[in-house]
């Protein structure tokens, strides 16, 4: 008499079986994709922190609470955003692009007196605001933002503009227009001047900011613009001095 045949196993049987023989160590792909976003996270922390990486006499203090315009509540912790391009020029002088509401709490951590900003349109309710809220001084010198062939850079507003930078009873002060990249790359631009950097030098800080948007009658302004008239402004502010 045969012996009976060993019961086959069907496919359903034998699935189990082979999920069990599944390494458990492989990671799914929902968990890659998210160690993947983890590590760009991390990317964009450190990045983010090398760029707007504060000087020591710098360094963002616990900020004040009440009152409205972007003032901190007490007991809520609040993000410090940078404006756009935002970057230290020298001690007491900053450089952004447009301050956005949620940049109020990191300008308020400045301790900013003054405000220079070269956009020509009027400046908004909400950031008049904050300016009052916060004891802050707006300079509004406009310049118009064209873009080439029908850029026009006054020199007069521009002297005008260095004259509220050099002005020590300002600072600390922010000097923006929309990108931070353009009018107050040319601020800038003719400040360095003032402070005898080589041309090459003044030339590689406006193109870290303008980027691929650097536009050459910029750069033509700053080379032939006249520090001469300034000379017999106070040289006592910090970043002049030898």
């Amino acid at each position: 008499m045969r012996d009976p045949e060993p019961q086959r196993k069907t496919a359903r049987d034998a699935a189990p079986n082979q999920r069990e023989d599944i390494p458990s160590t492989y990671p799914s792909v929902t968990q890659g994709i998210r160690n993947q976003e983890r590590e760009v996270d991390e990317e964009d922390k450190e990045v983010i922190s090398e760029s707007y990486s504060m000087p020591p006499s710098y360094s963002l203090p616990h900020l004040a609470a009440g009152g409205c315009g972007g003032a901190v509540r007490e007991g809520v912790d609040q993000p410090l955003v940078p404006p756009l391009n935002f970057a230290m020029v020298e001690h007491g002088v900053f450089r952004s692009g447009f301050p956005e509401a949620s940049n109020f709490p990191f300008l308020q951590s400045l301790g900013l007196r003054s405000v220079l900003c070269l956009c020509p349109e009027p400046y908004p309710e909400e950031n008049l605001e904050f300016l009052r809220t916060n004891g802050i001084k707006l300079f509004q010198l406009g310049i118009d933002g064209s873009k080439e062939p029908f850029v026009n850079i006054p020199e007069d507003t521009i002297r005008e503009a260095l004259k509220v930078v050099l002005d020590t009873r300002n600072h600390p002060v922010l000097i923006h227009c929309k990108r931070g990249k353009h009018r107050t790359g040319c601020v800038v631009g003719c400040l360095r001047k003032l402070q005898k950097w080589c041309l090459t030098s003044i030339f590689d800080e406006y193109q870290r900011f303008a980027a691929a948007k650097a536009r050459i009658s910029d750069q033509r302004f700053i080379e032939r613009f006249d520090v001469s008239s300034l000379k017999h402004l106070n040289t006592s502010f910090t970043c002049l001095e030898k």
